[in-house]
């Protein structure tokens, strides 16, 4: 996909700095953001039950991140495995809360109100294609989550209150 190998990288866990700091926009055609977005890819694809990973969860503060959704059961709307850069949401309607996990917050959950329809103007890695996304559901949520990641945000940041975090039932 992106023409060179992705190295499988450590997942860093909250509290770490990087988390909690937004990330710097990227040159997308830059060789160190193809090689970022190579590893994110591979990382995804190494972490049971991942469907996104940001830049800033293997230690990068940048606005890169990996979606895949492809397989979940909560996806309609599936545009397969991508890395976008320095993502904006241009369009959000539809608000519904729904729970959420994330790999740098394994002990929790929590119910966040995201838009269930969206459109999402970004790069492209390599190329530094321009695209514009439009999607709805759980790729939607999935999507949101990943550009929190990028503007230094976890979900925990989105939750009501403390009512609506959980301690994480099955660790996949």
């Amino acid at each position: 996909m992106l023409g060179v190998p992705g190295a499988v990288r450590p997942v860093v866990a909250a509290p770490e700095p990087v988390l909690s700091r937004p990330g710097a926009e990227v040159d997308p055609t830059s060789d160190e953001v193809v090689r970022l977005a190579a590893d994110l890819v591979a990382t995804m694809r190494v972490s049971p039950g991942c469907v996104g990973l940001a830049a800033p969860q293997i230690g990068v503060a940048a606005q890169v991140f990996a979606v895949d959704v492809t397989g979940h059961p909560k996806a309609v709307t599936v545009h397969g495995t991508f890395v976008l850069c320095n993502a904006r949401v241009v369009e959000a309607s539809r608000w519904k809360a729904g729970r959420e996990g994330c790999m740098s917050v394994p002990d929790l959950t929590g119910d966040v109100k995201r838009a269930s329809r969206l459109v999402v103007e970004a790069a492209l890695p390599g190329s530094g294609e321009p695209v514009r996304l439009v999607t709805d559901g759980f790729e939607a949520r999935a999507l949101q989550h990943e550009i929190d990641h990028c503007a230094g945000l976890l979900f925990l940041d989105r939750v009501a209150g403390a009512h609506a975090i959980y301690q994480r039932k099955v660790y996949l």
